[in-house]
């Protein structure tokens, strides 16, 4: 089962990335899950990381998606959607929380790779989420990073379900809304239909990425 798919999605890459032009969104979208169900699956990347992949994105990088994500060890993008170097522009920051920096990062990936995608990837029991949630003071330099969280996750407080969970999910539909809306590039980008940005959730457990509800499949 594990060779099999990997095989299988091994393939796939070869295959889109052969005619070098830019992906669309549903076809970049496409490749990102299927690679996570590749991951699921064989429980290992096929990420292509060897010393040739290495030598043929030294001169230069044409990343499909940007992944904005938690900082979390377990929550490696590049090992859970089965890709490898120069695949995935990757910024990362406890919480997945989106700030003047984080909007540039991304801003750089769209305007100079011509990026198509934006996932907003939170994962299961984040440590951040479950911080903003506790009326403890946050110590050091977190007050600002835990603020912007609280803040993300207010309106879903007394909700029904895993308390957790909700605010996990709350937290990154705050942070899609803060990129979908920033000015001048992205919200240019999404207007003539160049980009798209997406939400979704990590299970720790399954190894398994959600597209969040309101994420329409392509």
């Amino acid at each position: 089962m594990r060779l099999a798919a990997c095989l299988f999605f091994s393939f796939a890459v070869a295959h889109a990335d052969a005619p070098k032009s830019r992906l669309s969104t549903g076809e970049a979208l496409h490749r990102l899950l299927a690679g996570n169900a590749a991951f699921v699956a064989g429980g290992a990347s096929c990420a292509r990381q060897t010393p040739s992949r290495r030598t043929d994105v030294a001169a230069a990088q044409h990343p499909i998606a940007v992944v904005v994500g938690c900082a979390d060890s377990r929550v490696s993008p590049e090992a859970l959607f089965g890709q490898g170097l120069g695949d995935l522009f990757v910024v990362r920051v406890a919480g997945n929380v989106i700030d003047d920096d984080i909007v540039g990062s991304v801003e750089y990936a769209v305007s100079h790779f011509g990026v198509p995608l934006v996932i907003v990837l939170g994962h299961s029991r984040c440590g951040a989420v479950e911080a903003a949630l506790s009326p403890a003071p946050p110590p050091g330099h977190l007050v600002g990073l835990i603020g912007r969280i609280r803040l993300a996750v207010a309106g879903v407080r007394g909700h029904s379900g895993d308390a957790l969970d909700n605010a996990i999910r709350a937290n990154v539909a705050a942070s899609v809304q803060k990129l979908q809306t920033a000015p001048p590039t992205l919200d240019s980008a999404i207007r003539r239909g160049r980009l798209r940005i997406v939400g979704a959730r990590y299970d720790l457990d399954s190894g398994a990425v959600e597209l969040l509800p309101d994420v329409v499949d392509p």
